[in-house]
């Protein structure tokens, strides 16, 4: 019998037309978690994006599933613990998304400091009568060329985002959970301890993932190391205390932020939006490309295939699983 597997967001069709040539698929568009306990039971994998939330209480309806494949890199969406106890496989997507979230933050660190977002309002706002407007009001712009770029996390994404930043003349300083030593020979990164970063830095950029040790990494007495300075967020909105983020710009201490995630999404209202000048926003899609999004879900997909093969992929998130269920045991292809 051929294994039912529920996608439960628009993917790309080419991953999915070689998911096809070995399952029967169904997608459910971003269902509620009701709606996934009513169905969820029906399958025997699931291919869901950050969008798609799996708590304990789907998990525990989830009678035939066998493997929970995100469509992500993260995959704290997913009650990982829970799926673990029912013998649950979940599998996350590794590297695709490097290179377009570094660029992304490159992106937003140059809109930053350049002003690029503020000034395409200004200018759509018809407030543009003189040069003079511009040349006196626009006068703390600053380039990227000659700053001390620290970044926090030199995992993939942070070591692509050295590489881009090292090219434009920049000084990289770093932290990481452990030393780096293939970026710090290619592209001349020194690791210094975490508030040495912080201090020495003239932008910094967060490309940590959330974890209990991340949570609010970014806190009130860790943004005063970062007065007169620029931060850029492309990890997780957990990793900065919003409260003392807005409460740092209000007082003029932050000279800016950038950020592509919030501790709260999706969002409606926020303290930022008052503050254009020293601001960049982005709704959670520095990921967001035709090419990345189809390597995802060839990832996703491969990584599904192999846990229904019987196999382990690398990018198992709950190792310890294959103790409560052997890969034998979910082998259905």
């Amino acid at each position: 019998m051929r294994p039912r597997v529920a996608v439960l967001f628009k993917m790309k069709s080419k991953p999915v037309e070689e998911l096809r040539k070995y399952a029967d698929v169904e997608f459910i568009l971003y269902p509620s978690v009701d709606e996934l306990k009513e169905r969820i039971g029906e399958f025997d994998g699931a291919i869901i994006s950050p969008l798609n939330r799996f708590p304990r209480e789907v998990i525990e309806s989830a009678e035939r599933l066998k493997v929970i494949s995100c469509h992500s890199a993260g995959y704290d969406h997913v009650d990982v613990k829970a799926a673990t106890e029912r013998g649950i496989y979940v599998t996350k997507v590794s590297g695709v998304l490097s290179e377009a979230v570094a660029e992304f933050a490159v992106g937003l660190t140059i809109a930053l400091l350049r002003k690029i977002a503020y000034s395409d309002k200004f200018i759509r706002a018809g407030k543009w009568d003189s040069h003079r407007t511009v040349w006196s009001g626009f006068r703390d712009i600053e380039t990227v060329y000659g700053k001390k770029v620290g970044i926090l996390g030199m995992g993939a994404i942070g070591k692509a985002i050295t590489r881009r930043m090292k090219a434009m003349g920049t000084e990289i300083l770093y932290w990481s959970r452990s030393r780096k030593p293939d970026i710090e020979k290619e592209a001349g990164a020194r690791y210094m301890p975490l508030e040495d970063v912080l201090r020495e830095s003239d932008i910094v950029i967060l490309a940590l993932p959330s974890t209990p040790e991340t949570y609010h990494i970014i806190n009130e007495e860790r943004l005063r190391l970062l007065e007169g300075k620029y931060l850029v967020n492309i990890g997780r909105g957990t990793l900065v205390d919003e409260k003392a983020l807005v409460k740092a710009i209000e007082e003029g201490k932050l000279k800016g932020y950038a950020t592509d995630v919030f501790e709260n999404e999706p969002i409606q209202e926020h303290e930022l939006f008052e503050h254009e000048w020293e601001t960049v926003l982005t709704p959670h899609h520095a990921g967001l490309s035709r090419e990345a999004m189809e390597d995802m879900g060839f990832q996703a997909v491969r990584n599904l295939l192999a846990v229904l093969r019987g196999e382990v992929p690398e990018t198992l998130v709950n190792r310890e699983v294959v103790e409560i269920r052997s890969p034998e045991e979910v082998k259905m292809l």
